[in-house]
């Protein structure tokens, strides 16, 4: 049989198929999706639980005319296929190839960029707001929102909003039980209520004046689509709940929603993961978080964890585990998982609150106003610092150093490597009368017999670990690791000293002190941006001191830097080893 999903070039050609083909397109687009992603990684599951969804809403709905948003993106991959982007699929998430998340550059199909979650009530309505104002009468708006999406503060602020008018909008709540973890909290016991038919008489979204429709099977084409003609003839705020089920149509995912979330590389028919083997390589610094965090809070039963929605991604899983009692998965609430820590630290508990780096530049007012303003002890370990590859600009932490060095109080260190994240972690918990926040990189450290015995770190104090003559490397966290093979390797004469600065706020001045008076030349190298960041720091430093000796800032350039590999995007910000050793090698 010919395929079908080889003549859909855009939702026009869907639309030209007869009804009863559509669940043969549903199949053909689940096993399009799966034989890409298995081979080229990505998200999986979240797109394969909306296949049914994707072709009823493009089929229905005049897209791009009709405003479509995903929220989160990682849902978005059939969306991108049946929007003319079949034939580059193969190049998702890779460099120079399709963004693994909807945006608004790509395609008119992506109305709205969509890498972070909750985001998507807000800019529908946006969009629905200004349709009205401009005398759009007829033009629909849509926003796929999941159940651990809808869950966030952000979202509950764009439906208080949205109850109030009187606008075009669907809201289309996803509910399969699960985001990249398991959704948790009393809105999805709610929902559950809802599906089982246990609910107390009124309707939540009911009370927040939206026409509620469902719950409905979102696997059932034919219901699906009746139920969206009936909705386009609805006037005003709706919201359908639809229910699915994440990794629908690959039974290895349908069986472990969190692995195959991403699950890497598998095989396409039976679903296997291709197995890699962890055998004589470094720990992934979130497992030297999660394991320390563990033999810590067994010493010392003041110690908290917090993770907003990421226990699998930060290992905060292993303290969940092992003390559940004292670890708090608080959902997509990035804002109060920070004040929910603040609390607990008024009360003289220990909270270690860990979150990505660059999820946690959605609470910055908290960490300003709710935790530095009363120098509260909150212990932020920040994962997935710097470039983090693939996922792309949404979700680079490049920007923590710069916006966390500017706020008083607050301490800011980096670790090189495994020993350091967990002599650090040991140092803090002993006593903290200020809050501190640790950065690390997605991935791998360099140590392979990291779990030596704790010691404390000096706050404020760095190191040098090489003595050189005529130029001085200053640098921050894992990237110090580059440039020692580099020197290795280069400068055998010994003109490059090497310092390891751990901390980015306070300055170690004394060392820096003797840094400047020893060396001609100053480098710094940092994996986030050079505006505002470490390298500004140590300009600071000379500027206040009256040194005027040449410094030299390495680090995230003033663009956001695409997807691709990790070595692809430290290329693409000139932070590669290759790029260092150009540079430093000009420099003798």
């Amino acid at each position: 049989m010919e395929s079908l999903l080889a003549h859909i070039n855009s939702p026009k050609d869907l639309k030209e198929l007869d009804k009863t083909k559509l669940s043969i397109l549903a199949k053909e687009l689940r096993e399009f999706i799966i034989e890409i992603v298995a081979t080229k990684e990505g998200h999986l599951g979240a797109s394969l639980g909306v296949v049914e969804l994707t072709i009823a809403l493009h089929y229905v709905f005049n897209t791009p005319e009709d405003k479509l948003i995903w929220d989160v993106g990682h849902q978005a991959y059939g969306h991108k296929i049946l929007t003319g982007r079949k034939e580059i699929f193969d190049t998702n998430r890779q460099l120079g190839g399709i963004s693994g998340f909807p945006k608004r550059s790509e395609s008119e199909y992506d109305d709205f960029g969509t890498g972070h979650s909750s985001t998507g009530i807000s800019a529908i309505l946006g969009m629905a707001l200004a349709s009205k104002l401009k005398g759009i009468t007829n033009r629909q708006h849509i926003a796929v929102v999941g159940d651990a999406s809808i869950a966030s503060g952000m979202a509950f602020e764009g439906l208080n909003h949205l109850g109030v008018t009187d606008v075009n909008a669907l809201i289309i709540l996803n509910d399969n039980a699960i985001g990249i973890d398991p959704s948790v909290g009393a809105l999805k016991k709610y929902l559950t209520n809802v599906k089982q038919g246990t609910a107390k008489d009124e309707n939540l979204f009911e009370c927040l004046n939206l026409n509620y429709s469902g719950p409905i099977d979102g696997h059932d084409l034919d219901v699906l689509i009746e139920e969206l003609e009936r909705l386009k003839t609805i006037e005003g705020p709706k919201l359908l709940h639809i229910i699915t089920k994440k990794g629908k149509g690959l039974q290895k995912a349908e069986e472990n929603q969190v692995a195959y979330h991403a699950p890497g590389k598998f095989d396409a028919t039976t679903g296997e993961r291709l197995k890699k083997t962890d055998k004589g390589m470094p720990p992934k610094y979130q497992d030297v978080f999660g394991h320390t965090l563990v033999e810590l809070a067994k010493q010392n039963k003041n110690i908290i964890g917090i993770t907003p929605a990421m226990p699998t991604g930060s290992s905060l899983k292993y303290l969940m585990e092992a003390i559940p009692d004292r670890a708090f998965d608080v959902g997509i609430a990035e804002q109060h998982a920070v004040t929910l820590a603040a609390g607990m630290a008024t009360q003289g508990l220990i909270p270690f609150c860990n979150i990505y780096s660059t999820f946690l530049q959605r609470a910055y007012d908290q960490i300003i106003h709710d935790v530095a303003l009363q120098n509260l002890p909150v212990i932020f370990c920040l994962d997935r610092a710097g470039l983090v590859g693939q996922d792309g600009p949404t979700h680079h932490g490049v920007f923590d150093l710069a916006y966390l060095r500017c706020i008083p109080n607050l301490t800011v260190f980096a670790p090189m490597n495994e020993v350091e994240l967990r002599n650090v972690m040991y140092t803090v918990q002993k006593g903290l009368t200020h809050p501190m926040a640790i950065r690390y990189p997605r991935g791998r450290g360099v140590t392979l017999n990291w779990q030596t015995p704790f010691e404390s770190i000096p706050i404020g104090r760095g190191e040098c670990l090489r003595k050189g003559t005529k130029l001085a490397i200053l640098t921050i966290g894992h990237i110090g690791n580059v440039i020692t093979q580099l020197l290795d390797e280069i400068d055998k004469d010994g003109m490059v000293g090497h310092y390891n600065m751990r901390f980015v706020k306070p300055l170690d001045s004394e060392l820096l002190h003797t840094i400047f008076g020893r060396y001609d030349n100053v480098f710094t190298v940092e994996d986030g941006c050079q505006i505002g960041g470490f390298g500004s720091a140590i300009l600071e430093f000379a500027s206040e001191h009256g040194i005027s000796k040449p410094i030299r800032c390495f680090g995230i350039p003033d663009r956001f830097i695409d997807h691709g590999t990790m070595p692809e995007t430290h290329e693409l910000a000139g932070i590669d080893i290759n790029s260092l050793r150009t540079t430093i090698k000009s420099a003798l």
